[in-house]
């Protein structure tokens, strides 16, 4: 039987049209989720569920996510679709104050299950205020709990879990993955939340790597590989929170090197918490100090020239493994890296 492989793009709306079909209570709704690019096409087809389960809403943020916490007390599973989660700022009230708070502050009484996915990362000229990932802001925050797949398998089964749970999930999804294409079963499943995947088994070095860091540090790996004989075990976490370090802390006492490639900025980031559980469980195994791959602590450039600086890519992933193995700068001239941003024909 051959394998059938469609994109991420696909894999979501795959997801979200069979949760709607199997459950009347989920709806979605959210800026242009009806426009004719359908948000990135995740959003195609779910027309036939009709405008009082599938409709498009002012531009008016924190008002939207109020409404999606009063239908989920009152007993609906929401989707609420922000495209750009650097305007899910506008909504931090909600989400914090009162969304994350639902259930403790009811003694479980009230729940609110709602999925928010906003779409995260770099495109071709976003900037400060449109590419921006947050994945450590929420996590800081109990009661909420946050997905980044990397994966076509992953996004199809993180999503239905996600509007299966009785609470909060935010789901990030970078622009770029909406291409990448994977192996996805037809029919519904599930992946459960906060269990982290092993993307490639190695052992000489643990790369952690979150969203589009996945398929940088997988290119890095195949180079390493070919060029120095280093194999690399790459683990994604998928759920931020709730987060899984068994994974990655038995991966680290067999490798005894660990680097975080964190798709975010490094101060008080998740590379942060990933850094200190590996320090924490694994010291006396640790070959070298914990490193970390990650945005430098300044807004998102808008020029191409320094953009390219600003996000890391699997060349500083290969160049960071050289480092701690103590190995010479291979010559990647000839090395086809990733230009993704080609495929980005924006605006959003």
């Amino acid at each position: 039987m051959s394998k059938r492989i469609i994109t991420f793009e696909k894999a979501i709306n795959e997801a979200i049209f069979s949760e709607m079909k199997r459950d009347k209570r989920v709806f979605l709704f959210g800026l242009d989720v009806t426009d004719h690019k359908r948000i990135f096409g995740t959003t195609t087809g779910l027309e036939a569920f009709g405008s009082e389960r599938f409709f498009s809403t002012p531009l008016s943020e924190d008002a939207m996510t109020g409404v999606a916490l009063g239908a989920a007390i009152t007993g609906l599973r929401p989707i609420h679709v922000h495209i750009r989660v650097d305007f899910l700022m506008l909504a931090m009230n909600q989400l914090v104050n009162m969304i994350a708070t639902t259930s403790s502050s009811t003694a479980g009484k009230l729940k609110a299950p709602i999925v928010i996915r906003a779409i995260i990362g770099r495109g071709w000229g976003q900037g400060f205020q449109h590419s921006r990932s947050l994945q450590s802001l929420f996590a800081h925050v109990p009661g909420i709990k946050v997905v980044m797949p990397s994966r076509p398998y992953d996004v199809k089964g993180l999503l239905i879990s996600a509007i299966r749970d009785d609470n909060p999930v935010i789901v990030l999804e970078h622009r770029w993955l909406y291409w990448m294409e994977g192996e996805v079963p037809l029919d519904a499943y599930t992946v459960p939340l906060g269990e982290s995947n092993i993307l490639r088994s190695g052992r000489d070095i643990t790369v952690v790597a979150t969203s589009w860091m996945n398929v940088e540090a997988m290119k890095a790996a195949e180079v390493l590989s070919r060029v120095h004989g280093v194999e690399v075990e790459i683990i994604d976490p998928r759920t931020i929170y709730p987060f899984d370090d068994k994974t990655i802390v038995k991966s680290v006492l067999k490798t005894g090197h660990c680097i975080v490639a964190d798709y975010d900025w490094e101060f008080c980031g998740f590379s942060a918490e990933v850094a200190a559980r590996v320090a924490e469980k694994c010291f006396n195994k640790l070959k070298s100090p914990v490193s970390r791959i990650a945005f430098p602590h300044v807004q998102c450039p808008t020029t191409r020239p320094l953009e390219n600086v600003f996000y890391p890519n699997a060349v500083t992933i290969i160049r960071e493994v050289e480092k701690k193995l103590k190995l010479p700068k291979a010559n990647l001239q000839d090395e086809n890296f990733y230009s993704w941003e080609n495929k980005f024909k924006g605006p959003f």
